[in-house]
């Protein structure tokens, strides 16, 4: 097997690769391939292929670029195997961000260089880490498909280590500023939505997706099956949760219960004023006519209330912080925390709240010390319970006219077992 390079023009390089005769013909077999960059990308694109060759996983290059690829991409596969919602955040990602900077790419010739400069932009333009990072998943998942369906022979993004993405401090609500939040949102319709994000630490589509039929005011229960989204197009969807732990139940503390029951009261008052009556059907958190809520408006409708409160800035989602560290703090076992907020398995918890474990295990260890404080030293305990044994054991031996008795320890029933 042999290759050459020969220099098309400045920064172009053909690679022609002699695959020996073609056994049908007798033809000799020549492979082409244009690289863009210095002789040193062309050299080492030829050591690719010929490996390849000889490993028989060489795929004839196809003349179509990554933009072209992430559009049919979004058609084959997101549109049909992720929700409305993901497939409109991926569209988005790949027609603001990947397809402007790297679409006229040959889906060939991408090269892990090109990926690390289009992250170098991003960030000069004011992108997160965080929201990089997503644009290299999104990225790796899409050139995984093209590799799977024989397009290029190998995923670039492997070749390069993704952007770490910064750990902020979690923000919660001190428990002396709940009074004042909750008091700066009984004067908005949200109050009583706000108070059971609070309470419950559902998430925004959760509590925007409940009706009447999954709240259950006599057993003070309410069951997580739906979650609602808003497309930027104005549409509402409603999908299940993601994952079987995100359908779940969820009791009610007392006084939320109370607050929803009264809640109840007012809207069927209000619906009969419209001439029409309350179903289980309906969502808890709505206009007066039935129609859901806008999600980005209880967003901006939290954030005017935390500023009217003169409360530290912080976020709708936060509210389910709180909700967390306060149950973990007041001692509530993590795995009951980990099923009230849909967590797939509680090591997710653990990993979310480790800020909260370290007081918590300081606590643990005070409260065992405390209960040991009222109770004999557990050394004098040991000493005590082994002169208790040696006695026992001379007494025995001595009754056996031993004349050199040695302490034994007496058989017991565990031991004989």
């Amino acid at each position: 097997m042999k290759g050459y390079i020969r220099q098309r023009s400045k920064g172009s390089w053909e690679l022609t690769l002699d695959a020996g005769k073609d056994p049908a013909n007798g033809r000799r077999l020549r492979l082409f391939e244009t690289v863009k960059g210095t002789k040193k990308d062309a050299q080492r694109r030829l050591a690719e292929l010929l490996v390849s060759i000889e490993k028989g996983g060489y795929i004839r290059p196809q003349h179509l670029t990554l933009g072209e690829w992430l559009e049919k991409w979004l058609a084959s596969y997101v549109n049909l195997h992720t929700s409305p919602r993901t497939a409109e955040g991926y569209q988005i990602i790949i027609r603001r961000h990947l397809i402007p900077s790297l679409g006229r790419v040959p889906l060939s010739q991408l090269q892990p260089q090109h990926i690390q400069e289009y992250s170098t932009h991003a960030t000069s333009k004011g992108l997160s880490i965080r929201s990089i990072l997503h644009h290299y998943r999104l990225l790796h998942k899409a050139l995984s498909d093209a590799v799977r369906q024989g397009i290029v022979a190998r995923n670039v993004t492997d070749a390069i280590d993704p952007p770490k993405a910064v750990v902020k401090e979690m923000a919660t609500l001190d428990p002396n500023e709940i009074p004042s939040f909750l008091k700066a949102a009984e004067e908005t319709p949200f109050h009583v939505l706000f108070y059971t994000k609070l309470y419950t630490g559902l998430r925004r589509s959760e509590v925007l997706g409940l009706t009447w039929g999954n709240v259950d005011l006599d057993l003070c229960t309410l069951s997580v099956t739906q979650t609602l989204h808003r497309l930027s197009g104005g549409d509402y969807v409603l999908r299940s949760p993601k994952s079987r732990a995100g359908q779940r139940r969820i009791d009610l503390p007392p006084s939320l219960a109370l607050v929803l029951r009264q809640y109840r009261v007012e809207q069927e008052n209000q619906r009969y004023i419209l001439g029409k009556a309350l179903t289980d059907n309906d969502f808890v958190f709505a206009h007066p006519d039935g129609t859901p809520w806008d999600p980005s408006t209880v967003t901006h409708a939290f954030q005017r209330i935390i500023r009217k409160a003169g409360l530290p800035r912080i976020r709708l989602h936060d509210l389910r912080h709180t909700h967390a560290t306060l149950m973990l703090k007041a001692g509530v076992h993590p795995k009951i925390v980990s099923e009230r907020l849909g967590h797939s398995n509680v090591g997710i918890t653990l990993d979310t709240y480790s800020h909260v474990l370290p007081g918590l295990q300081e606590a643990a260890a005070k409260r065992f010390d405390d209960m040991l404080e009222s109770k004999p030293r557990m050394h004098d305990y040991v000493g005590k319970m082994s002169a208790k044994c040696r006695q026992e054991g001379l007494a025995q031996k001595r009754a056996r006219g031993d004349s050199n008795p040695r302490p034994s320890v007496p058989k017991t029933d565990a031991l004989v077992h």
